[in-house]
């Protein structure tokens, strides 16, 4: 992936955070609801067609929603 590539998704990763962070601390949607958005956006990068490359991305990116699942929000932990 290019520099730009790369940047980009760490910019829409942390908007999403974010964003998801927000809705729970404004209890727009409780945690259980903000974990079954992570776990849909794994469900599809694990069931997303691809080969080489392409599928890499994608199990590497579902492994990383399951790490942030289990291990939540470190900055926000008291």
């Amino acid at each position: 992936m290019s520099e730009r590539t790369d940047c980009a998704g760490m910019a829409a990763l942390s908007i999403c955070e974010a964003l998801l962070l927000a809705m729970k601390d404004l209890q727009v949607l409780p945690e259980h609801e903000v974990v079954g958005v992570l776990r849909d956006a794994a469900a599809f990068h694990e069931n997303a067609d691809g080969t080489g490359t392409d599928a890499e991305g994608h199990h590497a990116a579902a492994s990383l929603i399951h790490q942030i699942i289990a291990n939540g929000n470190p900055v926000r932990k008291p």
